[in-house]
């Protein structure tokens, strides 16, 4: 895909306007940040389109040249072979730059992952992935913090939620909901009988305070009695919070924490994330549909990928992507290989939508 020269210049003028203004002092609180935003996103997009640029005045030269001398003719054409093999390249690379991001891409993200059909082996594999996505996690210098959970009674979670925060979490971990399959023969079956269980998996943006307003009159909080492990406050103090909005009907539950303030600010966290993502889903609008035409739709209900134990492989089955490296892909870093797919999938569907 060629970009072509008056929107490099275009790009380049506009990276060089926020510079300016950003050196000049002039900018303060609220005008400020928002610059820097502006500056932070269209950096990598003009430091590309400055590299194609330059790649291209030096190969038309470089063809321009009528040199008599054959060494000097020689090395010309040695380096015009290099530009033309180099400059595709450069150029997909400034499409995907220039490709519309997702405002939530930079955000930190709420994960949550829920047992599906499968009793306590589900509740076995929501702990697999949970410990997946710590380990990829901790892989990216990213830091996650359990939110709330359910253990099930041989140590799986029936539900857990977490924080992941970091350098573009939302951007790569977006792909990841839907439902999670696993083929294996259950730590509890004696027959040797390979089952099939699942867990779902959903990622929400979290968003700042300023994404969502929430209005104290839409709120029912509820306190109670924590259940469950969680030694000897459990039923003995009303810790753990339950909060309802109103307005949506949307219910969030906390009882992890020791103290109500601190289990009433995880819901509200929680809650913040759930409300955003329906925002975002109302506001897309048209483009859900485009949504679900890339890698998918973000959908729970839809089956993304197969975990099967028996062959050591993993299935992503919305680009046919199949690794055999089970193991790597639960210890983290084989999860990556997954997750670089489906971006470049992604991005590659788009670019081609944007050339119809």
């Amino acid at each position: 895909m060629t970009i072509p020269a008056e929107r490099l210049e275009q790009i380049l003028h506009r990276f060089s306007e926020l510079e300016a203004r950003l050196a000049s002092g002039t900018l303060e609180g609220a005008e400020f940040v928002a610059a820097s935003r502006d500056y932070a996103e269209l950096e990598p997009v003009a430091r590309t389109a400055e590299a194609v640029r330059t790649m291209r005045g030096e190969l038309a030269e470089l063809e321009a040249l009528d040199d008599a001398d054959p060494d000097m003719r020689a090395l010309a054409e040695e380096e015009v072979m290099r530009l033309r093999n180099a400059l595709p390249d450069a150029e997909h690379q400034l499409a995907i730059a220039m490709l519309p991001r997702d405002s939530a891409d930079a955000k930190p993200a709420m994960l949550e992952i829920r047992a599906g059909t499968g009793g306590d082996e589900a509740a076995l594999f929501a702990a697999d992935l949970y410990r997946m996505y710590e380990r990829f996690a901790a892989e990216q210098g990213w830091r996650v913090e359990p939110v709330s959970m359910n253990a099930s009674d041989i140590g799986g979670f029936k539900e857990i939620v977490a924080n992941v925060a970091g350098s573009g979490v939302f951007a790569k971990l977006k792909f990841e909901s839907g439902v999670h399959r696993v083929q294996r023969v259950p730590v509890t079956e004696s027959g040797g009988r390979i089952h099939t269980s699942a867990a779902t998996v959903a990622v929400l943006p979290e968003p700042d305070e300023v994404d969502v307003q929430i209005e104290d009159k839409d709120l029912k909080i509820d306190v109670y009695r924590a259940s469950g492990a969680g030694g000897q406050h459990v039923n003995t103090t009303d810790s753990a919070v339950r909060i309802t909005h109103l307005p949506t009907n949307t219910v969030v539950t906390c009882q992890d924490a020791r103290s109500q303030h601190k289990n009433k600010e995880k819901a509200m966290q929680v809650l913040r994330a759930r409300l955003f993502e329906a925002q975002r889903e109302a506001t897309q609008g048209a483009e859900a549909e485009a949504r679900k035409a890339m890698v998918g739709s973000g959908d729970r209900s839809e089956r993304i990928r197969t975990y099967n134990f028996p062959q050591g492989r993993v299935t992503d089955h919305r680009i046919g992507l199949t690794l055999h490296k089970l193991d790597e892909v639960l210890a983290g870093p084989g999860l990556g290989e997954l997750v670089d797919a489906l971006i470049s999938e992604d991005e590659a569907k788009r670019l081609a939508a944007l050339g119809e």
